[in-house]
């Protein structure tokens, strides 16, 4: 059902061009998941005027960042941000949610940073205020509110001495049914991954458990060595919990972490039924951050150069890689990925997204400012590649596949 939503107190200034009519931007939720689109449109405008529309926001730190972009509104006054081009301003083609990726911070290179919005009850919310102008004298505004964490979504964390593993369980309100779960973490970071992507996919309904394998709290300090079994155990843990559906578990990784979501789902295919890789590599690579060994293990033996096996995975494969990647050759992985599977007449769907331009930064929720550059937590500045055009389209191409693929499962 389609619902518009008038949110937005409506201001007229006579001096700015206004007619008789009040100038509105509307919204058809007020209220949304941050990885949720939102429909915006502005109505009583100046006919056949430019307009500015604009959005504001401010991050964990302080820092109050913005976009904006002009329009020239039609001969109704009407701006539909779905629909439009901008004349000009911080994104320029047609992008009904191009002001939220395309904010800028007040100070220094929009690239070398990224916005982080403010935690409430442990779990980050935005507060995006969005304005109408025209010479300069906003003619309306309204403010929306951006959650990760719905209503019910609950958090436990997990310790090495009591569980057996460094993470955390993310579980959607309790309705008696079993799930599709996730068993995530990241890559080169080490420590756990990003909660806001657990508490999105819990939103939705779906079990998250997070889990570190080095660099935290009762796991190496160095990526070196880990047992792929470590992975198998976490497995074990998520099948356990209620609304859990054992049969139904994705593994969910990132970058260095992909290597080890291959190895658990190609050597416990009873666990995991589903794989879903950013910037994926298809080898074992070497221990980091300090080389001279490997970064896995399995049964005791050194994992790797060697391609990773895939015959052995029980379920559905989406891999996600920009083609500009200067991290590591993710497109070439997610490729050879999907050759193998099809050498090995896998019998299930699997599907490399390749988008030309993004860099290594393709995992996650999109409509986020997100800068190209990292302050990576082990070697410092990091370059991921990539333009923020070309890596939000590949996060709203992965995350929304991601999605489906959980969807999909029987």
């Amino acid at each position: 059902m389609n619902r518009v939503l008038v949110v937005s107190a409506t201001v007229c200034l006579l001096a700015a061009g206004c007619t008789s009519e009040h100038a509105m931007v509307t919204v058809d939720q007020a209220v949304t998941l941050a990885d949720q689109q939102v429909h915006l449109k502005v109505t009583g405008a100046p006919a056949r005027k430019p307009v500015d529309v604009g959005a504001e926001a401010v991050d964990r730190d302080g820092k109050k960042w913005r976009s904006q972009v002009t329009f020239t509104a039609d001969d109704h006054g009407t701006v539909d941000l779905d629909t439009d081009r901008p004349v000009s301003g911080s994104y320029h083609d047609v992008d009904g949610m191009g002001l939220f990726w395309s904010m800028n911070p007040p100070d220094g290179n929009p690239d070398e940073q990224s916005y982080m919005p403010p935690s409430a009850d442990g779990s980050p919310v935005e507060h995006l205020e969005i304005s109408v102008s025209r010479d300069g004298k906003q003619l309306a505004s309204t403010t929306l509110t951006r959650q990760w964490m719905s209503s019910g979504v609950t958090t436990t964390p997990l310790t090495m001495a009591k569980d057996k593993l460094t993470g955390s369980y993310v579980a959607p309100k309790t309705d008696g049914a079993k799930h599709p779960a996730v068993l995530y973490f990241g890559g080169s970071e080490g420590g756990m991954p990003p909660q806001s992507v657990a508490d999105l996919l819990a939103s939705h309904g779906y079990p998250v458990l997070t889990v570190a394998y080095f660099h935290a709290p009762g796991v190496p300090e160095d990526l070196r060595n880990v047992p792929v079994e470590y992975f198998a155990t976490a497995a074990r843990w998520l099948d356990q919990q209620p609304g859990v559906d054992p049969a139904r578990v994705v593994v969910m990784s990132a970058s260095f972490g992909t290597e080890a979501a291959l190895l658990v789902a190609d050597h416990f295919p009873a666990l995991i039924h589903g794989v879903v890789l950013f910037a994926p590599g298809a080898s074992g690579t070497a221990s980091f951050p300090h080389p001279g060994a490997r970064a896995w293990t399995y049964q005791g033996r050194p994992v790797g150069p060697e391609p990773i096996p895939v015959d052995g995975v029980n379920g559905p494969v989406l891999a996600v890689a920009g083609s500009a990647d200067t991290s590591w050759a993710s497109q070439q992985g997610a490729e050879q990925i999907m050759l193998e599977l099809d050498d090995a007449h896998d019998k299930f769907p699997h599907e490399a997204v390749i988008v030309t331009g993004a860099g290594h930064g393709v995992g996650g929720a999109p409509y986020l400012p997100r800068g190209t550059k990292i302050d990576h937590p082990i070697v410092g500045p990091y370059e991921l590649g990539g333009s923020r055009l070309a890596n939000e389209s590949a996060l709203r191409q992965g995350w929304a596949k991601t999605l489906a693929l959980l969807a999909s499962l029987p």
